[in-house]
Formats: C-alpha cells, sequence, structure tokens
C-alpha cells in the first residue's frame, strides 16, 4: 500500500546508509529508473544513503572518491600537484543526489543535504578510515541551477571542462 503524501513534516526526513544485497539492489533499481544519469556501482570508496520518511525512501545519495582533476577546485583550495595527490582522499563527491517522483516539497532536498552534511564525516572515517574535509559537486547548468547546495552554503568554485569517466 502506498502511503499518500501531500506535505512532508522536515523534522520527521531521515538519512539512513544503505547496507545488505536486498536493500543495495533496490537502491540502484531506483536510481536507475528516476535519475537521468543512471545509476553508479559501489566500488571503492562510495557511501550510498537513502532518505526516508514514515518508513518509505523518497531520495537517494551517492558519495563517492573525488574527482582525480578537477582545476576549479585544485585552484581554489589552493593545490599543486604535489598536494592534490597526497590529499585527494580528504574530499568527497556527492556523485548523485535522487528525490523520488511525488516527493518534491518545498525545502526537502535543503533538509536532506543537511542531514548528511552531518553524518557523511562520521559515517566515512568509520567506513574507509581515513577523515573527510570537504564535499563537491557537479551541477549540470542545462538542467539544475544547484539551489538546494546554495541554501546549505556549497560554494560554487567554477565551471569543469565537463569531462566524465563513466
Amino acid at each position: 500500500m502506498a502511503l499518500e503524501v501531500t506535505a512532508v513534516n522536515l523534522e520527521d526526513v531521515r538519512v539512513i546508509p544503505v547496507y545488505g544485497r536486498q536493500e543495495e539492489q533496490h537502491f540502484k533499481f531506483l536510481m536507475q529508473k528516476h535519475h537521468y544519469l543512471g545509476a553508479l556501482p559501489k566500488m571503492g570508496e562510495t557511501l550510498w544513503y537513502a532518505v526516508s520518511y514514515k518508513e518509505q525512501w523518497i531520495a537517494l545519495l551517492t558519495f563517492s572518491a573525488a574527482a582525480l582533476k578537477c582545476a576549479a577546485r585544485d585552484q581554489w583550495i589552493g593545490w599543486n600537484f604535489r598536494l592534490q595527490f597526497d590529499r585527494l582522499n580528504l574530499v568527497t563527491n556527492n556523485s548523485r543526489f535522487l528525490i523520488l517522483p511525488k516527493w518534491h516539497f518545498s525545502n526537502l532536498g535543503s533538509r536532506i543535504l543537511a542531514l548528511v552534511q552531518k553524518r557523511i564525516v562520521r559515517d566515512w572515517q568509520a567506513n574507509f578510515g581515513h577523515p573527510i574535509l570537504l564535499l563537491e559537486t557537479f551541477v549540470d547548468p542545462y538542467r539544475f541551477q544547484g539551489t538546494m547546495y546554495k541554501a546549505n552554503n556549497w560554494i560554487y568554485v567554477g565551471n569543469t571542462k565537463g569531462y566524465r569517466t563513466n
């Protein structure tokens, strides 16, 4: 039976890590079906999060290893090649963010980002044995404006050349 919702109490939204074969299969299915770029494999340093509301998944996020090269990021941080090589593992990439259909409510995206930002540092350390100091993402300006990132104080550091490896 589907949960019919006309508004979401943002205080009842929860961000939970996705573990276990059944949950991971469900995550991949939903991401492939609903995200315009499809699903990414879970390999290397990757965390998947589901966002729940009253026990129902309403959004999905993937965080993975940082982009190897991003001139705008590296210039903003002040990295030269040697520093980038030594410290790239301190950055993680929000490589997918999907709010599932029928769950697009005001301020939901911003609430989700705020919740995941509070827990990812701890989760990353527990799963991979090292801290992260910076989150990055890439927003397709032809599709999105990055409003929820701006609302959570993410800083626009510049455009990329648009290359992708997946």
